[in-house]
């Protein structure tokens, strides 16, 4: 497995730690290829009981997936294979079988949101920062999955503030909508987690699976079909030239179409 993703086991818990800080921990394709491979992990042994995501570093939890990625798109067809494949990905993270928490510090941004959003629970410091600000960035769109996420956590108000403004949400304010379930400071994080993990290793494993899916149930019952709006956003010019420029490191200059 590459060293940009670290799959460790600390008693009854699996520890998956996103490994570029240099990166914010911008997630490659072998990052998210080793993410499967460690829910797999984590369903095939039956004394696992938690698995823990985390990033390497201070500074971020995830800060979306690497730009540079984008670069190969041609059209709106390359941008809806990969909202379905990140889609494909979230799904398998949020129905894995055992409880699963996200450790937030600092920023959790674009994919690193919708990551965080799909585990069970969510554990931040007061440093962390969420949002997904490409409408200032990128240029880019969501999944239908992904926004219903979004809106399921924060409500469709603070959800459509967060996106058209295209601000990040203090750890506080996170806390409030309910989306980070439990704040603390940032030297307290790993104890905070641990106790945490040691709660969940002693309840049910059933029950608690059985809560997780009929939750995974509920908000995928009404999930309509957005690749329209995918392949409109992903075949414009604005998200072309919204990645150079975001890779060049240059101000982008917004067309419409």
């Amino acid at each position: 497995m590459s060293d940009d993703l670290l799959v460790t086991r600390h008693g009854p818990a699996l520890h998956v730690t996103f490994n570029r800080p240099a990166q914010r921990n911008a997630m490659t394709w072998a990052m998210y290829d080793g993410l499967l491979a460690a829910c797999d992990t984590a369903e095939s042994d039956p004394d696992l009981r938690v698995v823990v995501l985390r990033g390497a570093g201070d500074d971020a939890f995830v800060a979306g997936t690497d730009i540079a990625q984008f670069t190969d798109f041609t059209d709106g067809d390359d941008g809806v294979a990969y909202e379905r494949k990140m889609a494909a990905i979230l799904d398998r993270l949020e129905s894995v079988t055992v409880p699963t928490i996200a450790a937030i510090n600092g920023y959790c941004v674009g994919a690193g949101i919708a990551l965080a959003a799909v585990c069970d629970l969510r554990v931040a410091t007061t440093t962390a920062r969420f949002g997904v600000p490409v409408a200032r960035t990128l240029g880019n769109c969501l999944s239908m999955n992904t926004y219903s996420l979004l809106v399921h956590h924060l409500g469709p108000g603070r959800a459509l503030d967060m996106l058209l403004r295209a601000r990040l949400l203090g750890a506080d304010e996170a806390h409030s909508a309910g989306f980070a379930t439990e704040l603390c400071d940032p030297a307290e994080l790993t104890g905070t987690v641990d106790d945490l993990v040691t709660r969940l290793a002693g309840h049910a494993p059933l029950t608690m699976w059985a809560a997780k899916q009929a939750v995974r149930r509920l908000r995928l019952a009404t999930l309509p079909d957005g690749d329209d709006l995918v392949r409109t956003v992903f075949d414009s010019h604005d998200f072309h030239h919204g990645v150079r420029s975001f890779l060049d490191k240059t101000p982008p200059r917004w067309t419409g179409r």
